[in-house]
């Protein structure tokens, strides 16, 4: 006979709900995006070959292997770590996405997925992660970043909007 504590506990462990297939749909949208436009940038564009290559008067298009974490802070030799966390990460997300009930948590829990997905993958295949876009200012410059870290900045900027400024009225409250 099965422990009832642990089965009270595995069924909040849905892997599977009505909204799986639009995290998955936007997460492999993300995913595809970002390594077509990586593997666009390594091998059509050449861009080891040409960069700098100035886009604008404060944005350039360059090559950074990244081997540590955001902004390429806690760089390590071995990626096999990294990559574990992002996979962990990667399903406690979807985990999160099959149990939300709104649907802006659960796309912005599924482009985080894809980005998280596809930076791990670069780390799996190159051992690093290739950014690209290069933003700056004469000498000030920011930090190099691809489309995949975009997507999971903007994952986490809508689960706070969505935190932030929840319509729905808390429950037992009323007007004091």
């Amino acid at each position: 006979m099965a422990d009832p504590f642990w089965e009270d506990r595995m069924k909040g462990l849905r892997l599977w709900s009505p909204r799986a297939p639009l995290v998955a749909t936007l997460a492999i949208l993300v995913f595809a995006i970002d390594q077509s436009y990586k593997w666009w940038m390594l091998n059509a564009f050449a861009i080891a070959e040409r960069q700098p290559v100035p886009v604008t008067s404060f944005f350039d298009l360059v090559l950074v292997w990244n081997t540590g974490v955001s902004y390429g802070l806690f760089r390590t030799h071995s990626q096999a770590p990294l990559i574990l966390v992002s996979l962990a990460v990667s399903l406690a997300l979807w985990l999160w996405a099959c149990r939300a009930k709104e649907m802006l948590a659960t796309a912005a829990l599924a482009i985080i997925i894809g980005g998280a997905l596809s930076n791990a993958l670069d780390r799996a295949h190159y051992g690093a992660v290739a950014d690209f876009f290069l933003f700056h200012l004469g000498s000030l410059s920011w930090y190099v970043f691809n489309f995949a870290d975009v997507a999971i900045v903007a994952g986490v900027l809508l689960l706070l909007y969505e935190s932030i400024f929840d319509r729905a009225p808390a429950k037992g409250h009323g007007n004091a």
